[in-house]
């Protein structure tokens, strides 16, 4: 007879700690325990792993998990012999020992779980081990890496739809935490669950804080004011590339964050360490690839920060849900540009994927933008993704804190399209705003002569820039990578035609910045607001330029060269306690932080 869900509870209870299930654990568990297959698409952070380890605590044989890295098998694994269940993993990284221990207690009985990873399962002698034992329930973790709908395909997956002839009558559950209709659809039929029952949660974070904003100059130094700003809390930062990861870190540490870099390059001993070091310390933030992260269990990461955006909204949302995993509030914060765009579309073009899977792949890539780059509210954009057609404003994310307000710039667009035709998609951004401000240097006789030169002389570069991106977000534009030299050309002739015609008005989401003659670029003057110290305040600036008088007599130099009196100022005005706060001021430069750094701060801390 079956154990009830009131021994399952019993079980959560005593051996998990836990007081009751939450959202759909219930009725997931209650479906195995009765025999039958599930497809269970639970938030990260919902307790997946419960759904399968409860049912194979109970029932009569061993359950058989696979799981796609190590480092999600041994944390799992390790977790459970806290919980005193005899779980073990098999993969490359135990010794001849270990190994032989580990089939030996599975022949004898000895395990609730044992873990495996796709590529070791399917291998002839594993499954023949296997086929000795009797199993309680097949767990297939992560089971979007099955489909090529999905942002994590992963060939070897594809394998584990033989599970159902190898095993019958044992009850297989797949489980994710991302997964739309059409990946659903594609893990029912690769692994064969053509009847299993289907359970999928809300993917409603509302402990999540959703923000994200455009790229602009200096990207990493923008990624530092926010770790900074964000000091001693955990969090994760997601690179791109490894040695995006490794510079990172590394500058983030040299500005005082705890801080260190993780990615599929370094050495199996390196990533434990690290891994570790994250998991146990407080105020950690590991800088990583998405090699990090999948089945990390760290309670308080309070945020997650993507300096080069993810490869789709499945991706996004995994990821960001690695933050506030406790339920406390967290963040998750997504730096983008036009040019990630671009680069994302040419990785899927260079993949030769089918036909159909590129086309699913490409719009994949444009869903996610068109969600960073939108006016809507990025949860509730989120969960109407995945299907929740009645998702609710979150209230929380920055699109709802302060709601843009849409500007139409039509015939700004008309420009910016019509100059890139006459151009013949032959040029980058920053020859195309050249042109239209009229500032191309050496310019030929025919291209001076075009109708669209220095026609948009409205707006700055700056401003230019922004509406060309906006342009690529909406499929107006496309710019191709062309090895590191983009090429900006028009993309959906439909489109464009509409624009062109009126048809269709075009808006963004602030007014592009506009040109100022009175500076060589075009470009507006940072205009700081004069600060007149006055009260302590004054006290302080006083103090300052006392110390700045007798430094550039020290040094027979203009008091100038020291420091500016509107950087005094705004030093008195925020009267810093450290170098970092001193560095965010402006004309503080590393250079000045390193020499007069200490100096400064002893004046602040003097006058107070």
């Amino acid at each position: 007879m079956p154990a009830s869900i009131d021994t399952a509870r019993d079980l959560l209870r005593h051996t998990f700690g836990h007081t009751d299930f939450r959202g759909l654990q219930t009725e997931v568990i209650a479906e195995i325990m009765a025999g039958r297959d599930a497809l269970a698409v639970l938030p990260t952070g919902g307790g997946k792993s419960v759904c399968f380890q409860i049912p194979a605590i109970l029932r009569s044989g061993v359950g058989l998990v696979i799981s796609p890295l190590i480092a999600l098998m041994s944390d799992q694994v390790e977790a459970l012999k806290q919980l005193g269940v005899a779980a073990a993993r098999m993969d490359s990284g135990l010794s001849t020992e270990e190994r032989d221990d580990t089939w030996r207690r599975l022949a004898a009985g000895e395990l609730d779980l044992i873990y495996l990873s796709p590529e070791g399962l399917m291998q002839g002698w594993a499954l023949q081990r296997l086929s000795t034992v009797p199993l309680s329930v097949v767990a297939i973790d992560e089971a979007h890496c099955v489909s090529q709908w999905g942002h994590d395909f992963r060939p070897e997956y594809r394998s584990l739809g033989r599970l159902a002839e190898l095993f019958p009558g044992v009850p297989r559950i797949a489980l994710t935490a991302t997964a739309d209709a059409r990946t659903r659809e594609d893990i029912r039929d690769q692994l064969r669950l053509d009847h299993a029952a289907e359970f999928v949660a809300s993917f409603a974070r509302p402990e999540l804080a959703l923000s994200a904003e455009r790229k602009r100059d200096g990207a990493r130094a923008r990624v530092s004011s926010l770790v900074r700003a964000r000091a001693g809390r955990s969090g994760i930062v997601y690179a791109g590339s490894r040695d995006s990861t490794e510079k990172l870190a590394e500058r983030l540490a040299g500005e005082g964050a705890n801080a260190r870099a993780y990615h599929a390059g370094l050495d199996k001993t390196s990533r434990q360490d690290r891994l570790s070091w994250f998991l146990a310390e407080e105020g950690a933030v590991m800088v990583a690839t998405i090699a990090f992260g999948m089945g990390i269990d760290k309670p308080d990461v309070r945020f997650v920060i993507h300096a080069d955006p993810p490869a789709a909204i499945e991706a996004y949302w995994q990821e960001i849900g690695r933050a506030g995993r406790d339920g406390d509030p967290a963040e998750g914060i997504t730096l983008y540009s036009a040019s990630d765009m671009a680069w994302a579309l040419e990785r899927i073009r260079r993949r030769e994927l089918p036909e159909d899977v590129a086309l699913v792949q490409t719009r994949k890539v444009h869903q996610l933008y068109g969600l960073l780059d939108g006016a809507a509210c990025r949860a509730a954009a989120v969960r109407r993704y995945f299907g929740e057609t009645d998702a609710a404003p979150c209230g929380a994310c920055d699109r709802c804190l302060k709601p843009p307000k849409g500007v139409e710039v039509t015939k700004a667009a008309q420009k910016a399209l019509s100059a890139v035709h006459r151009l013949g998609g032959r040029f980058g951004r920053g020859r195309l705003v050249d042109h239209l401000l009229g500032k191309t240097k050496g310019v030929s006789e025919s291209e001076a002569e075009m109708s669209t030169f220095g026609i948009g002389r409205e707006f700055s570069p700056g401003g230019w820039r922004d509406l060309i991106d906006q342009l690529l977000f909406e499929g107006l534009l496309l710019e191709n990578p062309n090895d590191g030299r983009p090429l900006i050309a028009l993309a959906d002739p439909d489109a464009v035609r509409a624009i062109y015609r009126g048809e269709r008005k075009f808006t963004v989401l602030q007014p592009p910045e506009a040109h100022d003659p009175t500076t060589r670029s075009g470009r507006p003057r940072a205009r700081r607001e004069r600060i007149a110290p006055v009260g302590e305040a004054s006290a302080l600036f006083e103090a300052l330029r006392v110390w700045r008088r007798a430094e550039a007599a020290r040094q027979r130099v203009p008091p100038y060269v020291i420091f500016h009196d509107q950087t005094l100022a705004d030093i008195a005005r925020a009267e810093p306690a450290e170098r970092a706060q001193l560095a965010e001021i402006g004309g503080v430069g590393q250079g000045k932080l390193e020499r007069y750094g200490d100096a400064v701060l002893a004046v602040v801390s003097n006058s107070g």
